[in-house]
């Protein structure tokens, strides 16, 4: 890949490849890019040539017409034969099932994958460059700690107030960055997440929405979005901004699982200090997420599915655990208090 890359990107690059994957010079790589990301996949193409391990690098644009229906098979093909799988991507409407494609590959086989979707000049320079050894140890302590609630509470000042009951037949898992076979992970990482029993409340989306409503909606602090939760599902939401209501409703209720919440998480990445627009980093920021639809079941154990996912964000939490020991709170104003 002979594309140019700015300086810039090398110390993200190489977190990438040498601290977050730790990848072995004996083993191959698959690399997925397309024509917008082309520099930052090669930055970390050249990484991984500087460690000398094998490697094949798509471009998808060169396979498939966008927005994608399918994964291109020559992609998948070639993940058959990796231990490692890296997807710097700036994805389009409706191509979830592509990627829903390309991972269950990464489960099946169980192999190290970097989900870098949407990844930006921006958080090459930012959220990548955090110190990934401090965001694991701190994923630990929450992880020790959730694993143990029975139900987990939250209220932020913009109105958030949720409840979650967590169903101890589902896992919880870090994905702190460090990425391992047993779960793949996006970059930047940084966050606790489980599919929860049942949430019910206010959840006051001040941050940012997932998938493509992101790019097209960005910072959400002066036209938040307001969701009311009943028993897991959706049962309204609201904005000053009528078309962001209407397109999150619209992908809610894609499917009969795409208003169901699928995910409850904790973002980790200390070393990321504000949200800017961009949910691949944002959902690491401390504090919660939640996503509506697909639960990541193969993981969490969840035995529903949906084809649909889309995270939202809010901002300055304060988060309390009740477990048979009492409760603890975790974190005050969007701060942990917990220490790394």
């Amino acid at each position: 890949m002979s594309q140019a890359y700015p300086a810039e990107f090398i110390p993200g690059a190489r977190s990438a490849v040498f601290t977050c994957l730790c990848i072995q010079p004996n083993e191959k790589v698959t690399l997925i890019t397309d024509r917008v990301t082309e520099p930052i996949a090669a930055s970390i193409a050249a990484q991984l040539a500087e460690l000398g391990c094998p490697f094949n690098a798509f471009i998808l644009e060169d396979l498939a017409p966008r927005p994608l229906t399918d994964m291109p098979a020559a992609v998948l093909e070639d993940m058959e034969t990796s231990a490692v799988s890296i997807f710097a991507v700036q994805v389009q409407p409706n191509e979830l099932h592509s990627r829903m494609q390309m991972t269950d590959v990464v489960n099946r086989r169980h192999m190290r994958h970097a989900h870098m979707v949407n990844i930006t000049p921006e958080i090459m320079c930012d959220g990548m460059r955090s110190d990934y050894d401090q965001v694991d140890r701190l994923s630990q302590q929450v992880l020790d700690r959730v694993r143990r609630a029975t139900r987990i509470r939250a209220t932020t000042a913009a109105g958030t107030s949720i409840i979650s009951d967590m169903n101890p037949a589902y896992k919880w898992f870090k994905t702190s960055g460090i990425i391992s076979p047993e779960k793949w992970g996006n970059l930047p990482g940084g966050e606790c997440f489980t599919s929860p029993g049942d949430v019910n409340g206010t959840f006051v989306v001040d941050g940012v929405v997932g998938d493509w409503l992101c790019a097209r909606y960005g910072l959400l602090a002066s036209t938040p979005l307001t969701i009311e939760i009943a028993k897991n599902r959706i049962v309204s939401c609201s904005s000053t901004n009528k078309q962001l209501g209407q397109d999150f409703w619209a992908y809610t209720h894609t499917d009969e699982n795409s208003d169901r919440v699928g995910e409850f998480a904790i973002g980790t990445n200390i070393g990321v200090s504000r949200v800017i627009g961009n949910i691949l980093q944002d959902e690491k920021f401390p504090g919660i997420h939640i996503a509506f639809g697909n639960p990541y079941g193969e993981h969490t154990g969840a035995p529903w599915r949906s084809g649909t996912h889309i995270d939202v964000v809010g901002l300055g939490f304060n988060i309390w655990l009740e477990s048979p020991d009492g409760e603890q709170q975790i974190m005050h104003e969007g701060k942990f208090l917990i220490s790394a």
